[in-house]
Formats: C-alpha cells, sequence, structure tokens
C-alpha cells in the first residue's frame, strides 16, 4: 500500500495473504522512510479502536534501508494499519529527507497528531451512506448565495482555513475498516475554485459540482465555487455580484451546520488575524460519546407504541407498472412576503408555527391522494426534525450531521376541523422531539416495518439567524451577502419538500422527485395544492373550519401513483477503465468504497503506464458476496488480479482477498495509495506501486 508524503517521500505497502483459510496470517511490507514514532502510534490508534488487540503487535523486521516487513495473524487489521499509515498527514514541503533531519524532529514532537482519529459513525450516517452506496450524487448537497460587493479570492480561501483549522468536521474523511468509520484528520485545506463570466453557466456550474461528487477518503466534506457575474458599463463604479455555491457532503454536514460555518467564515473574514483559538469542543467525539451513553429503551416504547402498522401515503401503482423515466424533477411554488407574515400570525394566534402548518397540509393533500369520498384514514410521511433538541451543551453550536428524517403518522377526519388537525401535529412533533436523536432505520427494525417504507419528506429551514453585526462590518467594505438558499438536487425519497423563506422575505416550496417512482406533473401539482392551501387558510379558515371543507377549494387532478423502484437493467459494480494492452496481462482492480465517485480512478487511468487492465469495483463489507461474484468471470478466467486503491480502502480490500482466497485457493496482492489529490503526485505513486505489484503477480 501506498503514502505519499510529497512529491518526492512515499511509503509504499503491500499486503499479502499466504493462504486461503479465512485465519491465514497476513504480511504487510512497507517500502520508503518509515518513521518508528509514526508505525508505534498508528499502532497506538489500532489497539485504542480494538481493546482486544491491546497487548497484540505485528512482529517488525527490517529488510534494509526503507524497506520494512510486518507479519501478523489474521485477528490482527493489516489494512487497518496500512489505511492509517497511508492517511499520515504530511509535514511541509522540504522539512524532510530520507528518514532523518528536520522529519524526524517533528515526527517524535507529534507523532499521534499526523494520523486520523478514527470516530465510530451514528445510525444516522450508516444509514445516508447504506441508501446512497451506489448513487454518490444522492450524498451531495449545496447551498447558494450572491455576493455583493468585492470579493477577494485569496482572503476568502484564507478565512475559510481558519475555519476549518477550527472545526473538526471539516477535517473530516470516511475510512472502511471494513466497516465505515470517520477518520478525524489534523489538517485539510479548502477547495475554491473560481470561474471568470461567461466560462459556464450557473447551472452547469451546479451540475458539474454535483457530479463531482466527494472523494471520500480524503478530508473536506465542503468545498467552494465561484462565478463571477457580468462585467459592468464602464464608469458606473459597481462591482459585479459573485455567486457562491457551496457543495457538502450529507454523510457530515447538514444545511443548519453549513450556516453555522458560514458565520464563523464572515467573522474570520473581517478579522485581520484568526477569530479562533484551538478546535471547537464540544464537537463530533462529545456528541458521539452522548449517544452512545443513551439507553434507546424509552425510544423504543415510544415508537412501538405509536402502532406497527404503516399509514398510508401516496396509492401505489400497479405491480410492473413504470414510468419509462429517469432522473431528478424539480418544481417551485412560493408565498410572497405579504401571505408568508399573514400565514406566520395564523399559526402562532393557534399555537403553532409555520412548519406545523406544512405538515398538517401536506396529511391533507395525501388523504386527498387516497379519494375524496373516504372517511376517517391514517396518512404517514416524513418530517425533518433538528436533531439538536438533546440535553448537551453547546450542541446546538456543533456543526455535523444533525438534521433527522423521522416518520410522522396522522389520522386525518374529513369531518373534523383543521384547528384540531394543527394541534395533533404540534402534539405530534413535540412528542417526536424528545427522542430525535433516533434514526428512521432503528424505528422501522422496532416497528418490525419494511426498509423501504418512506415515500415523502418534508424539511422547513429554520429562518436564518441575525449576523450579531457583521451585516453592518462587511457593508463598511462594501459587502453584502445575500441569506443562503438550498439548491434542489438529487432525493432518497420519491419526493422532498424543503421550504425556506427567502431574501426578499417570502415562503419557498421546492420540491425534487425520482421521476422513476413519481411523475414530474404529480409531484408539481402536490406542490401546488400545499402552496394554495397556505395562502388560503389563514383568510377563510375558522375555528369550525372542517379539513372536507377546507380541501374542496382544490380543483380536480389526477391523483398521483408511486410506482416501486426501478430495477438497475445492467449491474454497475464492475466497471472497466481500460483493456490490457497485451495478450495475459493481469488485470488490477481498484476498490471503490460506497459512494466513492470513479472520476477518482479515471484520474489513475490516465496516469497507469503499465500494460494491465483497469477495473473499478464498487465493494462494501455488507454486499461482499455480490462484489466477489462481480469478479467471478474473471477469477474463472485464471487470472490473479491485483487489488488496490487510495487510502481507507486497504481494509475493504484485504476483506475482499480473503473472501477471494476462501472460494479459488489464491488470495490477490492488496495495494493501497494515499488519498486522492488534485495535483497527482499521490496518483502518479499509486500508480507505480501498482505496477510493481502487477508485475509480481505476473
Amino acid at each position: 500500500m501506498t503514502a505519499k508524503r510529497d512529491a518526492d517521500v512515499s511509503l509504499t505497502a503491500v499486503l499479502t495473504l499466504s493462504g486461503p483459510a479465512r485465519d491465514a496470517p497476513g504480511t504487510l511490507e512497507l517500502h520508503g522512510p518509515l518513521e518508528p514514532l509514526l508505525l508505534e502510534a498508528a499502532l497506538a490508534r489500532v489497539a485504542a479502536g480494538r481493546p482486544e488487540l491491546r497487548g497484540t503487535r505485528p512482529r517488525t523486521v527490517r529488510r534494509g534501508p526503507g524497506r520494512h516487513t510486518l507479519e501478523a495473524d489474521a485477528t490482527y487489521p493489516l489494512g487497518v494499519l496500512a489505511d492509517l499509515l497511508t492517511a499520515a498527514v504530511p509535514g511541509p514541503a522540504g522539512e524532510h529527507g530520507a528518514g532523518g533531519g528536520k522529519h524526524r524532529i517533528l515526527a517524535r514532537r507529534q507523532p499521534v497528531a499526523a494520523l486520523p482519529e478514527l470516530l465510530a459513525l451514528t445510525p444516522l450516517q450508516r444509514e445516508l451512506l447504506s441508501d446512497t452506496a451506489d448513487r454518490p450524487q444522492q450524498q451531495v448537497a449545496q447551498l447558494f448565495q450572491r455576493w455583493h460587493g468585492p470579493l477577494d479570492t485569496g482572503r476568502f480561501t484564507a478565512a475559510w482555513q481558519s475555519v476549518f483549522d477550527h472545526e473538526t468536521v471539516l477535517r473530516s474523511a470516511f475510512v472502511w475498516d471494513p466497516q465505515p468509520r470517520i477518520a478525524l484528520h489534523a489538517r485539510a485545506r479548502p477547495e475554491v475554485v473560481r470561474h471568470e463570466h461567461g466560462a459556464l453557466t450557473w447551472q452547469a456550474l451546479v451540475e458539474q459540482e454535483r457530479a463531482r461528487g466527494f472523494g471520500l477518503g480524503r478530508p473536506g466534506p465542503l468545498r467552494f465555487a465561484l462565478l463571477d457575474g457580468a462585467p459592468q458599463e464602464p464608469g458606473d463604479g459597481c462591482v459585479p455580484p459573485t455567486d457562491v455555491l457551496l457543495t457538502y457532503h450529507r454523510g457530515l454536514l447538514d444545511s443548519r451546520s453549513v450556516r453555522l460555518l458560514l458565520h464563523e467564515f464572515y467573522r474570520a473574514y473581517l478579522s485581520a488575524s484568526s477569530p479562533h483559538g484551538g478546535e471547537r469542543r464540544p464537537d463530533l467525539r462529545d456528541y458521539r460519546r452522548w449517544l452512545s451513553a443513551q439507553d434507546p429503551a424509552p425510544a423504543r416504547d415510544f415508537w412501538t407504541r405509536t402502532g406497527v402498522t404503516p399509514s398510508a401515503g401516496l396509492p401505489r401503482a400497479r405491480p410492473g407498472a413504470v414510468t419509462g423515466r429517469q432522473g431528478t424533477g424539480r418544481a417551485l411554488a412560493r408565498l410572497t412576503r405579504a401571505e408568508a407574515a399573514r400565514l406566520a400570525d395564523w399559526t402562532a394566534r393557534r399555537g403553532t408555527t409555520e412548519s406545523g402548518a406544512l405538515q398538517a397540509v401536506w396529511a391533507m393533500v395525501l388523504f386527498r391522494t387516497g379519494g375524496a369520498d373516504r372517511g376517517p384514514a391514517p396518512v404517514g410521511f416524513h418530517v425533518t426534525l433538528s436533531g439538536r433538541g438533546i440535553p448537551m451543551e453547546g450542541v446546538e453550536h456543533i456543526p455535523g450531521l444533525f438534521d433527522n428524517p423521522l416518520p410522522m403518522s396522522l389520522d386525518v377526519d374529513p369531518e373534523g376541523t383543521v384547528s384540531a388537525l394543527l394541534r395533533d401535529v404540534r402534539d405530534r412533533v413535540l412528542d417526536m422531539a424528545a427522542y430525535e436523536w433516533v434514526s428512521a432505520g432503528q424505528i422501522r427494525q422496532w416497528r418490525g416495518l419494511d426498509a423501504d417504507a418512506p415515500e415523502t419528506l418534508l424539511s422547513f429551514e429554520p429562518r436564518p439567524r441575525p449576523l450579531e453585526g457583521l451585516t453592518a462590518q462587511l457593508a463598511v467594505q462594501g459587502i453584502y451577502v445575500e441569506e443562503a438558499a438550498p439548491v434542489g438536487g438529487r432525493t432518497v425519497f420519491p419526493m422532498d419538500v424543503v421550504a425556506h423563506h427567502d431574501h426578499l422575505g417570502g415562503l419557498a416550496l421546492t420540491s425534487v422527485n425520482d421521476r422513476g417512482r413519481l411523475h414530474d406533473d404529480h409531484a408539481a401539482q402536490m406542490l401546488a395544492q400545499s402552496a394554495r392551501l397556505l395562502r388560503e387558510l389563514p383568510g377563510s379558515a375558522g375555528d369550525s373550519t372542517t379539513v372536507a371543507e377546507a380541501l374542496s377549494t382544490l380543483a380536480d387532478a389526477d391523483a398521483p401513483r408511486l410506482y416501486d423502484r426501478p430495477t438497475a437493467a445492467v449491474d454497475r459494480r464492475l466497471v472497466r477503465l481500460r483493456g490490457a494492452a497485451r495478450p495475459g496481462a493481469v488485470t488490477v482492480c481498484l476498490i471503490a468504497p460506497p459512494g466513492t465517485p470513479l472520476d477518482r480512478y479515471a484520474d489513475l487511468a490516465r496516469h497507469y503506464q503499465g500494460p494491465e487492465a483497469l477495473t473499478v469495483l464498487r465493494a462494501d463489507v455488507a454486499r461482499m458476496p455480490e462484489a466477489v461474484e462481480a469478479l467471478r468471470p474473471l477469477l474463472a478466467a485464471g487470472a490473479r488480479p491485483v487489488l488496490g486503491g487510495f487510502s481507507g480502502a486497504g481494509a475493504l480490500a484485504c476483506e475482499l482477498a480473503r473472501h477471494i482466497a476462501a472460494g479459488s485457493g489464491r488470495a490477490p496482492l492488496v495495494v493501497v495509495g494515499a488519498a486522492h489529490d488534485a495535483d497527482g503526485d499521490r496518483v502518479c505513486g499509486l500508480t507505480r506501486a501498482l505496477g510493481a505489484a502487477a508485475r509480481r503477480a505476473d
């Protein structure tokens, strides 16, 4: 496996299993400068994560200058150890030589800080990664803001670097050992790219950034793209506005967190020096400890007490019916500032909120889709709770993944009043809020429901926090920044509705629908009907107005139908990058952990010089038999592939190698390099190591 400390210094490691048995020992061959204290720190990290291994360590043999071999039995996670070593943060350029000089001094001073700290995922994170394993774009979310006034790119980047240094989550990545975990790195750099006006359209920029995804093994779940506005007329003295696109990974951040980070950024941008002192605490580690200490029994009792029969959502299409479409549809509806103010006043007088009104209206629209003439019936959908209403000090200031989609079930009676339905929604949300730290997957398991139960999701973005004097300070420098607004992306739900207050004071409703499961026009109709009720109810609904009377104002429309999840026509678990340059050459199979964009491996294919064929295999410890089956034609031909990938995939590749060895009697070599970088240095280091391993396998 390969680690690239910088362009000149690298550490290469190749993992070899000695036999086909599951308990076969393994060796890790390390080539290059290996600092003893760095190795000790990595061994300590492995032992900290697996207490049963304390007192156990691989036997280390020095083969010569820059060559070491670690030997261990099958119980020792050599793949995890290799991932840790390859993920070590490099020292500043020019400060390390061949195992000595300043590099040795730095290693002695701070050997542990150079390694990522591993942290268990929350149930919510595990479910998101699992649900989107084969659809990386669904792991990506975006916010948009317009920057009026001068914007200095260098100052912008330096301010975000200050925030990255302060916030643990911005230096986080994923590793697999072979289960997914979070790796907290000591250092990460913000990625800021500025595009001139006319270089591409705004929509093209949004799609380009969304399609890029994230290299999950590389720290930095937030990046920035700037698009300059049209030049102004000469002499008018105005600076054209700049559109700022913030793209983030949903497995580590939510929209509330990005808004919190934006406030920190403004302070850093206005300050001549960093306004932060060290890391934020509490942070992700403290929240994970709090979560681990919770007793799930009361939450389980609450959710099972609500009933085990799933409430009706959208009516189902007949089995086998298809929409004939794919991709994502979007629709938009809006309440003006006056309409939004009237809605806020109306809900406040009834002891509820605008989000409660949206949830009640959505329940009415869903009830209507089941047939206008039916009697009382349950309806169900998901609502996003903040996840921060928990008794943990400082949690409201911790950026991370907290927004939590949880199932809501309501009984809608057409003869009942709208006011009563609003009260039911309010009480239901208050009851749910006591347990908003549990995940939807845990609830499904407790209630014995199908894992494919969710249908629609409602999210209500909170009103923007005041900038606490920052607006005036920005204005002094001629800067005004519009409030960040969500950009509709992909969804794991058939339909996702997001409400937020825009910079004009109106209430914007945006829906995103899976075209393979719901027609665009049906999704747009449901959104339009919801917006119409939110406009009309404050002016027409009295205390005695019934649900049936409120729904009677809606025009007749075709009832929406929910179609089954489309089945992929082609198994894309194994993707071919290039063929072999000569007959009989071995195949290099690159391991892509769940959610990893394939363009990371396309870069490697462009740099690879050997004659071997290159493929990419999506591997997941929960679906390891399917991964082995995808390789079956290659293995049946008698080929002995070389498994490889970037740092963070070592443990997955090692587990796959053991599965292959158990079935074929031969274990492939495993080579893993440092996390993918934009400059190509680490890519080149990995290609050299893969080429050497391929020649050895030949």
